[in-house]
């Protein structure tokens, strides 16, 4: 099957809840890890425990496909601009559009208030072409991190 032109799941956002904190800190170890593998990085007890010390329902949506918590991700206000973080999705739902669909729904909201959007991925992670595709410019980087921001459209 040809993920890259197959419709993307039917999926809602929900706000996330405290309880969801470990199935997140969870997703984002899987879905993390070969990046940080490969950049000599990976912890297995840091990656979920920098997701618990920064984590907030107030900001951060559950991504749910068929009522099935599938990912998250957080839309954090900063100085007249937005942060995109912990972007999340099952592997298994990857490549077939419900990123880009999340993405364009986060994006419509931004530019609705005429404001930038920033974020940050791992060198080397293939998540810097989606968000290249949505139109996310290189800012700056450092050995590790690639820093990226979109302006409204």
């Amino acid at each position: 099957m040809d993920t890259t032109t197959s419709k993307p799941a039917a999926w809602t956002l929900r706000a996330a809840e405290p309880a969801d904190v470990e199935a997140i800190a969870e997703l984002r170890a899987r879905v993390l890890r070969p990046d940080l593998e490969r950049l000599g990085r990976f912890d297995e007890h840091r990656v979920r425990q920098r997701l618990r010390d920064s984590f907030s329902t107030q900001h951060t949506s559950i991504i749910e496909v068929d009522n099935a918590f599938a990912g998250c991700v957080t839309l954090r206000p900063a100085e007249q601009s937005w942060w995109l973080e912990h972007f999340y999705l099952d592997p298994d739902l990857q490549g077939r559009g419900l990123g880009s669909a999340v993405l364009r729904t986060l994006l419509a909201r931004a530019d609705a208030e005429a404001a930038p959007v920033r974020l940050n991925v791992l060198q080397g992670s293939a998540a810097q072409r989606l968000y290249e595709r949505h139109g996310f410019t290189v800012e700056s980087q450092d050995p590790i991190d690639v820093y990226l921001v979109r302006q409204p459209a």
